[in-house]
């Protein structure tokens, strides 16, 4: 009887924590969407008396210093975070549109994305994807600086032919082109097996990389076949796709033959692994490098093949290539944040600036 009574207890006190870090997530989400509804709606203000009356950009200034004398414990009213509610306000005009999607994410998000997404497609892409994901704005940071938009999609694939729409669709944007993994920090000429333990010892980082809904499921899996033993480098799920998903390492460039063996690999994982509601499985070949394999070579050896193939490359160099290379923070950024924050009082804000500054660069370089 006491075992039951706990049990119910332990039961009762779980639901109640359940409940309260639901509503505590609720709150945070309904405070921030008034709040970034607030900061659109000054921005607005100010834009429509700028515009129709006007006014001049001297009435920023004086308006941070009136709100700052009659709420002196107040913060995010200085100069430069009022000309960025008004840029908001300028950049998305439809309320509805801010209080469905934008007021989603915190206002730092909103910022960040303004100032380095300055596409509009792209920006939304990258809010979306930080909503669905739940990114830190580090984290955020971290994908735009990696230019995930730009990579997204470009891997080579005969998914519209071996794949209904829109699953064809959703399998395409899923897969990148290049692959960076310079978190292994293993030399550029490793051989398949150092790439592969690599990968695995640095398995969360790969995931990141490769994107939401993979779960990992082995490695040098082993097929079983004719009582001849064959192995899969690396055996993802999908989640979302609902497929098994196979990954082919090569440190060279791609060959031929290696969408041969890739469908073979695809019939024995769909016969031996595949469950009956599970979407036909997909391969990736991923090659060290593309140079020396022209499109027309890709496009030949992956057409009429029965399984869905998709053709990317990785690299390994710790430093990204020059078209993918993130921007450090300038001394005057630094400056600007540190005397935005002084000016808004904040407690311990330079200590706090300072270590973001400083978590950005070592994820940047790695160091």
């Amino acid at each position: 009887m006491s075992y039951t009574v706990k049990n119910s207890y332990a039961d009762l006190l779980a639901g109640i924590k359940s409940r309260v870090q639901a509503a505590r997530v609720r709150a945070g989400l309904a405070a921030n969407r008034e709040l970034v509804l607030m900061y659109w709606d000054i921005g607005t203000d100010i834009l429509h008396r700028q515009r129709e009356e006007g006014w001049g950009s001297q009435v920023i200034d004086r308006i941070s210093r009136d709100i700052k004398i009659e709420f002196p414990n107040l913060t995010g009213f200085s100069p430069r975070n009022l000309k960025y509610m008004r840029a908001f306000a300028e950049e998305y005009p439809d309320r509805e549109f801010v209080q469905q999607l934008v007021a989603q994410i915190p206002w730092g998000h909103i910022l960040y994305l303004l100032q380095k997404a300055k596409d509009s497609k792209k920006r939304l892409w990258y809010m979306r994807q930080a909503i669905e994901h739940g990114w830190s704005r580090n984290v955020l940071a971290l994908h735009i600086d990696q230019q995930d938009y730009e990579r997204k999609g470009l891997a080579v694939s005969n998914f519209s032919a071996t794949l209904p729409s829109p699953l064809s669709d959703l399998a395409q944007e899923l897969l990148k082109d290049p692959y960076i993994f310079d978190f292994l920090g293993i030399a550029d000429d490793a051989r398949e097996k150092e790439v592969e333990n690599a990968l695995l010892a640095h398995l969360r980082d790969f995931l990141l990389e490769l994107g939401s809904g993979f779960a990992f499921v082995g490695n040098q899996v082993r097929l079983d076949i004719d009582d001849e033993d064959y192995y899969i480098d690396l055996l993802f799920y999908h989640l979302k796709l609902r497929c098994y998903f196979v990954i082919d390492l090569k440190t060279r460039p791609f060959a031929a033959e290696d969408a041969g063996k890739m469908n073979f690999y695809l019939n024995a994982v769909d016969d031996l692994f595949r469950h009956p509601d599970d979407q036909p499985s997909i391969g990736l070949v991923l090659c060290r490098e593309k140079e020396g394999s022209s499109k027309m070579l890709l496009e030949y050896a992956l057409r009429g093949l029965e399984k869905p193939v998709g053709v990317s490359a990785y690299q390994l160099t710790r430093a990204l290539p020059d078209n993918l290379k993130p921007s450090l923070p300038t001394v005057e950024e630094i400056e600007i944040e540190i005397a935005e924050k002084v000016e808004e009082d904040n407690d311990g804000a330079i200590g706090m600036i300072i270590r973001e500054w400083a978590e950005k660069y070592r994820t940047r370089t790695g160091r």
